[in-house]
């Protein structure tokens, strides 16, 4: 049988939320309680949760050179003595009020890359961090029809900075088989593609 959750939504209770602070993201502070695999409720917990909305990622795909789209910045999380902060990714941005996963991820597939996509193929739904985080992913693999390679992209009211790579996706897979990708989302696209990139290739060029 395929798995599914014992509990649902309505399983969880929350019975105070207070905001601690609020900004381009926010934080609030949780109480809640859920009930038990054993039988019954939880004690009421407190709980921290960070909230930044939700995120569509895409990784554009040139099937005819068989190249990825990639965007190298910098990221503070990533600051540590002996590693580099500079990570390669996926192009990725956030939902907005209204908008469609189709539009955000066109809309930075272009202001990160330079990258126009003309078809979207889902990967994943996924959350990185829900013990902490609300915040939902969607991921995409998109046909790309021409992209900025070798350009710096990004928005300057924005700060971003962002340097746009076209890598083979044999030597996509390499990098990942040596431990060289080092974000989630990345990891998560680039894991669908070696599974189901020959059948999305063969489709999208009879196309």
């Amino acid at each position: 049988m395929p798995f599914s959750p014992r509990f649902s939504a309505a399983d969880a209770q929350v019975l105070e939320r207070d905001a601690v602070y609020e900004g381009f993201f926010s934080f609030e502070k949780l109480r809640l309680k859920h009930r038990l695999f054993g039988g019954g409720w939880s004690q009421p917990l407190s709980r921290e949760m960070f909230n930044r909305g939700d995120a569509v990622a895409v990784l554009p795909w040139d099937p005819i050179r068989d190249e990825l789209i990639l965007v190298e910045q910098f990221r503070p999380g990533a600051l540590r003595e002996q590693e580099s902060p500079w990570m390669l990714e996926l192009v990725a941005g956030m939902v907005a009020d209204g908008e469609t996963d189709s539009d955000v991820a066109k809309r930075e597939a272009l202001e990160e890359a330079g990258c126009a996509l003309d078809q979207l193929q889902l990967i994943a739904t996924f959350y990185p961090s829900a013990g902490a985080c609300s915040e939902q992913i969607r991921a995409f693999v998109g046909r790309v029809v021409s992209a900025g390679v070798g350009e710096i992209h990004g928005l300057a009211d924005e700060h971003e900075d962002l340097l746009v790579h076209a890598i083979p996706r044999a030597e996509a897979f390499t990098m990942l088989d040596a431990n060289k990708i080092n974000n989630g989302h990345t990891l998560i696209a680039l894991q669908w593609l070696a599974r189901h990139g020959e059948t999305l290739r063969e489709q999208w060029l009879s196309n």
